[in-house]
């Protein structure tokens, strides 16, 4: 490569003053304008005679579990619909569990990388020793995994299984299945089931993944899962509905920790949002609108990148998710820093290098997480071209 060459381009694109930020998987305006008419809905009776207005239902509007057991595919009292975050259940989640496992001298927790750093964020948080599991395309090294969890200090996982978060890969049967039935060490092994991007398709191919509450019931292990969604990256970022699916017992003492936090979480959001998307076909009907306005993004970038590495073959690989909100770069080892730096230096803002392990540290330095939703297609050709160049100026010996 014509590294001097390289440089100059790099110096011209500073000149521009771009002030770009793609550090975060964001909604476009343009997805969240697909919703709006959601605001317009007025009632605040379910279908049940509920008054959404009022006190009661910690478990969900009525019409609300509903729908969401039929999307989760679990019975209606395994279902609780609660308030905007999914991320706060999982937050609650990870304390119950350390409750539960108060008397182990060291809590441990497995976590498959390269993953979400907010998940990563809350077992930090909460005491947890985390331990690096490595993805694969059908999901977490379960050899590994099964390794690990023989010793009792382990006390769960973080999986995201459909389009995971950032390489966009899909969780085999197998995987579900050991998954299920794993001799883990620690009788309260707990696997938190964030299927965040479950509706998020990009293809025609709408890619499932096998049913972690039931599979874990037919392996013996009823309690072990807890299952969410959120439609937040479906309607609004501030104001989706989130849902949590579990055993009938896990449901029981989720709602009693709950009860002392909280007497309702927003039935009327609860309501408005269930009777806009209207059922599951209302719902893929609706997804695929936001399809339509995310995968030019996702080509977008494929395509430069494609363009970029042709000449340089080695120096960069990249995920194909068929949906979620992500791709992964991977660069030349110790090089991802360097990239990450010079394109912020330049006026694009990405994921802090590092974000995706736990304590945001990728001993190999090589993994860049893109976040194409929320730049425009126009906006991301530029940013692209920009990351490649930075890629090809990191590499430089």
């Amino acid at each position: 490569m014509d590294y001097k060459a390289l440089w100059e381009e790099y110096e011209a694109f500073k000149a521009r003053g771009l002030k770009l930020d793609m550090s975060r998987g964001k909604p476009s305006p343009e997805q969240l304008d697909l919703s709006l008419d959601a605001l317009t809905i007025a009632d605040y009776i379910d279908d049940t005679g509920v008054d959404a207005r009022n006190y009661g239902n910690l478990e969900g509007l009525p019409e609300a579990r509903r729908f969401f057991a039929e999307l989760q595919d679990v019975e209606l009292d395994e279902c609780i619909v609660c308030g905007n975050s999914s991320l706060e259940l999982m937050f609650h989640l990870v304390t119950l569990s350390a409750r539960q496992n108060a008397q182990l001298p060291v809590r441990k927790w497995l976590c498959p990388v390269p993953g979400y750093d907010r998940h990563f964020n809350v077992t930090e948080k909460l005491g947890f020793e985390m331990l690096n599991v490595a993805m694969t395309e059908s999901g977490p090294d379960m050899d590994e995994v099964e390794r690990l969890a023989a010793d009792p200090a382990v006390c769960g996982i973080w999986c995201v299984p459909t389009y995971s978060n950032p390489d966009g890969y899909v969780y085999s049967d197998a995987t579900v299945q050991r998954l299920a039935a794993l001799t883990a060490a620690n009788p309260n092994f707990t696997i938190i089931w964030d299927d965040a991007y479950k509706v998020h398709h990009l293809t025609e191919t709408a890619f499932t993944v096998a049913n972690m509450l039931k599979a874990c019931k037919a392996a013996g292990n009823p309690d072990r899962a807890v299952m969410l969604c959120s439609t937040s990256k479906i309607t609004f970022a501030g104001a989706g509905v989130a849902a949590l699916a579990a055993s009938s017992a896990n449901v029981k003492r989720i709602l009693a920790y709950l009860a002392d936090m909280i007497i309702t979480f927003d039935k009327l959001n609860q309501l408005r949002t269930v009777r806009f998307l209207k059922s599951q076909g209302g719902l893929e009907a609706h997804m695929r609108k936001h399809a339509s306005i995310v995968r030019p993004k996702f080509d977008a970038v494929a395509e430069i990148f494609e363009q970029e590495f042709r000449e340089c073959p080695g120096i960069a690989y990249w995920s194909s998710p068929a949906g979620g909100y992500f791709i992964s770069l991977y660069t030349q080892r110790g090089r991802a820093k360097r990239t990450v730096q010079l394109c912020k230096d330049a006026g694009v803002t990405l994921t802090a290098a590092g974000a995706a392990f736990p304590y945001g540290i990728d001993a190999q330095d090589y993994h860049i997480r893109v976040a194409p939703t929320y730049p425009s297609v126009e906006e991301l050709r530029e940013a692209a071209h920009l990351l490649a160049l930075c890629v090809k100026l990191s590499s430089q010996p």
